[in-house]
């Protein structure tokens, strides 16, 4: 058999195949066999050095034309064949689109964050501005910038976390207030700035304290301000966050950065003053400290106190969630269970 012959062969039975094969495994192995280096084709161009001048070119032409129509083929069966295995994998995995879907699990910001931003928006629709600060901080501003010297017996309220002698994890938000007097052109207006964030003491972790909680700060600084613009302040406040209904009172406290100082109760916004569990059957509730701006805190600041006064408080967002809330053990919103978190979905 010439070698023309065989390749008419080749192709004839190989057409054949391709034709016949179902799955892109098998047609592979035919374009393997068929067309490869130890293929039948390249078998026959071996053989060709046996011809003579005359009859090289033609089979090799040939033998070219066999290859390419073969290629050809395969291409396309292969095509033909993916496209059946798509459609096949489709059926497989059609999806009933009238099925109802799987619930996915929704999270939602933290309690305390939501009751943090909701003193945010009250202060800032009375035209406060909200400044964080750093929460490592230099002693400067901590504590002596707040008219706590070192050595000062006012320190051992507040034990503290120290990095180094100068350096510290703040123990309030009080530094954010220094800071910005210290920066703000009263030339441009008054001071009037809340700051909110976390702090840190070396407490016990119990029902009631924790190393880690939130502070919200609150700052204003102009000419003529007065303890009843506090009081005001503090009473819309509270009537935004506890009802309409809600009263204060100021008693006498002491604080190294506000002179007077007082500590602040609201009424009981559960038996409305009536004593309760809530208010120990007081009708109060003690819910932050405040008091004016010490004139030791504005000079150092470089205010002139006989020119400018100001107000000063801050409360904690973790305990107006567990009065609002009825919480009695401030360590449920640190856990991080989703039990917990979740019953506030709604808020």
């Amino acid at each position: 058999m010439s070698l023309q012959e065989q390749l008419e062969t080749l192709e004839k039975e190989t057409l054949q195949k391709i034709d016949n094969t179902t799955d892109l495994t098998s047609l592979n192995q035919i374009r393997v066999q068929t067309l490869g280096k130890k293929g039948p084709i390249t078998e026959v161009l071996r053989g060709m050095k046996d011809l003579t001048p005359e009859e090289r070119p033609k089979v090799g032409s040939f033998a070219n034309q066999v290859r390419d129509k073969l290629t050809q083929q395969i291409d396309e069966k292969k095509a033909v064949l993916e496209a059946e295995a798509l459609d096949q994998a489709l059926a497989k995995e059609s999806i009933d689109v009238t099925l109802p879907g799987r619930q996915v699990p929704q999270g939602t910001r933290h309690i305390l964050i939501k009751i943090m931003e909701e003193i945010e928006d009250i202060f800032v629709g009375m035209g406060y501005q909200v400044i964080e600060g750093y929460e490592v901080e230099q002693d400067h501003y901590n504590f002596e910038r707040m008219n706590i010297p070192k050595n000062h017996p006012a320190r051992d309220m507040q034990d503290t976390f120290y990095i180094s002698d100068e350096l510290l994890i703040r123990t309030h938000t009080s530094p954010v207030q220094a800071r910005t007097m210290e920066a703000h052109d009263f030339s441009k207006g008054p001071l009037r700035m809340i700051s909110p964030g976390k702090v840190f003491r070396r407490d016990t972790d119990d029902a009631t304290h924790s190393h880690q909680f939130h502070q919200i700060e609150g700052l204003v600084v102009d000419k003529h301000i007065t303890m009843g613009d506090l009081k005001g302040t503090l009473e819309e406040l509270m009537k935004k966050m506890f009802g309409e209904n809600r009263e204060i009172r100021l008693r006498p406290s002491y604080f190294p950065f506000t002179e007077p100082s007082v500590e602040v109760d609201v009424s009981c916004f559960k038996c409305g003053g009536k004593g309760c569990n809530v208010c120990k059957n007081t009708g109060w509730i003690e819910i932050l400290g405040a008091g004016m701006v010490h004139p030791n805190v504005l000079e150092m600041s470089g205010i002139d106190p006989k020119e400018y006064t100001g107000f000063a408080f801050g409360l904690g967002p973790d305990r107006i969630a567990m009065l609002r809330y009825g919480v009695d053990d401030i360590r449920s919103f640190y856990l991080n269970d989703t039990r917990f978190i979740d019953q506030f979905k709604g808020e």
